[in-house]
């Protein structure tokens, strides 16, 4: 009856999310994202931290925006990682949100490791950006008080996905939910508090234990989606524009309920 209950839930949103994209496409003109990049600096740590702020023109109608924090999939350390999600973030500024991406990877840091358990020697990668992530929102706090930092997204592929499920460990009462595309590596947590859901790939499989059972899914009420047609690497602007629209309304569903 619970799973009937969400499924008809889904459906409903799907429906008026529908409805409302062909009102908007026959009566209102395409809205403006403004896209604002810029680096804060960690004292404490001596890191610059390059971010991107995707957002519409604010007015006194627009206080309160709430806030998402986005986490790019690991690069090989390259620049620009932070804005290679652009078809998602830009589409979430454009639904209202405030969409804060962070660049995480930067040339000088050493490289992730591809050998060993990924739970022990990528652990000090995923701590370092959970300490960004926190940090940012810290610093944002201060910068925009009219923004809603009482109820925080967080969303990461990959890489970004493990460090987003690894920061809902460490800091349960800081986020409202998690997103994660298709992490591979960190176990997503079992709680009611922050909500969790999952995109997953129809080609990379997750490591043991990362996905919670059927049972741990119903008790805590966690939405894990395979998406039948989209791998592991085609989850970023390398999307075709049926994955991105997929994507998209799957994350959009998430937000809304």
């Amino acid at each position: 009856m619970k799973r009937n209950k969400n499924a008809l839930h889904f459906i409903s949103i799907f429906i008026k999310r529908c409805f409302n994209n062909i009102t908007a496409g026959k009566n209102s003109t395409p809205v403006q994202v403004n896209l604002d990049t810029f680096k804060l600096v960690d004292q404490v740590r001596k890191r610059e931290i390059p971010i991107a702020v995707y957002s519409l023109k604010a007015n006194k109608n627009d206080s309160n925006r709430k806030v998402i924090i986005f986490s790019h999939g690991y690069r090989q350390n390259r620049g620009g990682a932070y804005l290679a999600y652009s078809y998602l973030t830009s589409y979430l500024a454009a639904k209202g949100y405030v969409v804060i991406s962070i660049q995480h990877d930067l040339p000088t840091d050493g490289l992730l490791p591809r050998t060993g358990n990924a739970q022990v020697v990528r652990r000090p990668f995923w701590d370092r950006g959970v300490d960004t992530i926190r940090f940012v929102i810290n610093e944002m706090k201060k910068t925009n008080p009219d923004l809603d930092f009482r109820h925080i997204t967080l969303i990461g592929h990959s890489n970004g996905g493990d460090m987003t499920a690894l920061f809902a460990q460490k800091y349960p009462d800081i986020a409202e939910r998690i997103i994660t595309l298709d992490n591979r590596r960190m176990p997503l947590p079992r709680t009611n508090q922050p909500r969790v859901y999952s995109l997953r790939s129809c080609d990379q499989p997750a490591d043991k234990g990362v996905l919670p059972t059927v049972e741990e899914q119903k008790e805590f009420n966690i939405r894990i989606i395979k998406l039948p047609n989209t791998i592991h690497n085609k989850m970023s602007n390398k999307a075709s524009h049926q994955q991105r629209q997929e994507i998209r309304d799957y994350i959009l569903s998430f937000l809304e309920e």
